[in-house]
């Protein structure tokens, strides 16, 4: 027995030295970084539930609305992989203050705003701040120690979730009480006060990237990601087979040949395209851009189906906030196991994460007779997507070179980007194509929906098994953060 004893002590001697505790100022830096992350993702799905108000405010049509999401969206495909270099180049704290600059500056506007042009003009400051996220990730995984780091970086990768979780009952909550611009004074407020807590308690890591910023290859990307997404967001409204649809897709994967081209002849590129397309990092990539698929198909397909009116076979006649509410339980779930995911392998964690969304639009197909069965389907489905995209940048970590590690965590966001653009695409095609008419309206069907969450589901195994093929011990020689 004093054997076991000693043992034991010895085993718990170990284990403190292995997993020192947290201190407070760690704790500090991961709340406010975690914090300015949240305010970003929190202002990419407050708009969806007051649109009908924007359009009667604003006198703005259909397409006029839509330039205000778009505007974002864009904007901000452009920014993170400009952004990532430039934290590589010249500090990732420095780049996180001025989008969180921007995302002050940016919602100010709207929040003054009373045309759609302003609207406009703040939505796509805004589109700027959406770097912050990815450089949130890459600042806290070189600032906090390795044995914290995980913990960290899956906290303040799962606020890409938890922000679209809360930002629709928010929204939904100052639709029904308020004036809709109480939502950006909220963002105002919240990026003012991070910025004290960045700057005075969170140290600029050493730099160790060298060269200059890649322009020719910054303009390419950009105008790559603005032939893809521009008609993946309009194609709707201008019709799949119109000139301009077709013609900028072509012209998107002839930028993108060009992009992949020019960058390969240059010393100091923007993305680094032989490293990012080791498998380590093309394969979590692509899983990536699944996974973002399946978290924008949840926020579509769950706040509209509950506001349904209950003739329609489905739908539970609801107002804005209660389905906006239904997302909460999914939030919280996503924030609550983003530490479980920390604590498996971040290829582990990808693969039961994504399994467990499957399982939550599963539930969604079959569970269709009570509000609690779609708010069990979502939460599920909210949980697996915490750990899943608390799994990535960890992969990122593992395999990017430190010189590279902040454009490498933009460019997995751009690919989360772009899976949540293609679901707004394909969900919206969808469920325009297959409705039933009710009272002279046309609205989506329930075989709409469930043809919805069956792809979700069936993107979702893809991501899984995408992560079967990662690399166990795939990892850069001069990896920011090297596995034991």
């Amino acid at each position: 027995m004093t054997t076991n004893t000693a043992d034991d002590a010895l085993v718990s001697s170990r284990s403190a030295e292995v997993r020192p505790r947290w201190t407070g100022a760690q704790l500090i830096v991961v709340l406010v970084i975690g914090t300015a992350a949240l305010m970003v993702s929190l202002t990419q799905a407050l708009l969806v539930p007051v649109l009908s108000e924007l359009a009667v405010d604003l006198k703005a049509g259909g397409d006029g609305v839509a330039w205000i999401l778009t505007s974002t969206l864009l904007v901000g495909a452009v920014a993170v992989p400009a952004f990532g270099r430039l934290g590589d180049l010249f500090g990732t704290r420095r780049m996180l203050l001025i989008t969180i600059g921007a995302l002050i500056a940016g919602s100010l506007i709207c929040a003054l705003a009373h045309t759609l042009t302003m609207m406009i003009i703040g939505r796509s400051v805004v589109g700027l701040a959406v770097a912050a996220v990815p450089l949130s990730i890459s600042l806290i995984g070189v600032t906090l120690p390795k044995a914290h780091a995980p913990a960290g970086i899956a906290l303040i990768s799962a606020m890409l979730g938890v922000g679209g979780a809360l930002g629709l009952p928010l929204a939904g909550l100052v639709a029904q009480y308020a004036d809709y611009h109480w939502l950006f004074w909220i963002c105002v407020a919240g990026g003012v006060l991070t910025v004290p807590g960045i700057v005075l308690l969170v140290k600029e890591p050493k730099r160790v990237a060298k060269g200059r910023m890649d322009l020719v290859g910054t303009v390419l990307l950009g105008a790559a990601m603005l032939a893809l997404l521009l008609p993946l967001a309009q194609g709707s409204s201008w019709g799949w087979t119109d000139p301009w649809t077709l013609g900028l897709l072509a012209a998107a994967v002839v930028l993108l040949v060009v992009f992949v081209v020019v960058e390969l002849r240059l010393a100091s590129p923007l993305v680094d395209v032989r490293t990012t397309a080791r498998p380590s990092l093309l394969l979590t990539n692509v899983a990536s851009l699944c996974v973002g698929f399946a978290l924008f198909a949840t926020l579509i397909g769950t706040a509209s189906y509950v506001q349904a009116p209950a003739a329609t076979g489905y739908g539970f006649g609801k107002s804005i906030l209660v389905g906006g509410l239904c997302m909460l339980p999914g939030g919280i779930a996503m924030l609550l196991l983003s530490p479980f995911s920390a604590r498996l392998r971040p290829r582990t964690a990808l693969i039961v994460g994504s399994l467990i969304i499957a399982a939550g639009f599963v539930t969604r197909i079959v569970l269709v007779d009570s509000l609690w069965q779609v708010v069990v389907g979502a939460t599920i489905s909210g949980a697996g997507t915490g750990i899943a995209y608390a799994a990535m940048p960890g992969l990122i970590i593992h395999a990017a070179p430190r010189a590279e590690l902040a454009a490498a965590n933009g460019l997995n966001a751009l690919f989360r980007s772009v899976g949540s653009s293609l679901a707004s695409a394909i969900g919206g095609g969808i469920l325009a194509a297959m409705t039933i008419s009710l009272a002279g309206h046309e609205l989506p069907s329930l075989t709409g929906y469930r043809t919805l969450f069956a792809i979700c589901a069936g993107a979702a195994v893809l991501a899984a098994l995408l992560a079967v093929f990662i690399p166990r011990h795939a990892q850069s020689t001069d990896a920011a953060f090297p596995e034991d």
